[in-house]
């Protein structure tokens, strides 16, 4: 047996890595599809990390963000994922550096399909915002909420 295997140590469990930090990003095209793979994505992580009670919510938000990204600009896109000091982040970047449209706190929707995906990023997450990103002359957004457990 080698040494570090000691089979009086208990295995650290799910939950307790969850408490550690850690992050995830998805490189994805500009497809459809990519909501589908994001969302699936994104489930395996959390359950993986013990964070089932954030899935379905944080599945919906992804898949809200990682939308308009593929939906609103022409280029590539990311989501990415982070968990620290009980925080969930999840935030998806595109390559088009205008704000996205935040709709009105007294939105009312309608039969119109516009601007729904970014007011339930607003209600049902803790935080939500946007930040232009600059890297390596590439230029774009970061559109990105918080989800914190219970």
């Amino acid at each position: 047996m080698p040494e570090d295997e000691n089979p009086q140590q208990p295995q650290q469990s799910r939950q307790s890595q969850a408490g550690e930090p850690w992050e995830y990003s998805l490189h994805i095209p500009n497809d459809p599809r990519a909501v589908t793979v994001s969302r699936r994505t994104l489930r395996l992580i959390l359950t993986l990390q013990g964070l089932i009670g954030l899935v379905d919510t944080a599945e919906l938000l992804a898949a809200e963000l990682v939308s308009n990204a593929v939906r609103h600009t022409t280029g590539p896109a990311a989501l990415r994922v982070r968990w620290a000091d009980g925080v969930l982040r999840i935030g998806a970047w595109d390559a088009d550096p205008e704000p996205p449209r935040f709709p009105e706190e007294s939105a009312d929707f309608g039969e119109d399909e516009d601007g729904r995906g970014l007011g339930l990023v607003r209600a049902c997450s803790e935080l939500w915002g946007w930040q232009p990103l600059t890297r390596f002359g590439n230029r774009g957004k970061f559109v990105w909420c918080e989800l914190a457990t219970a």
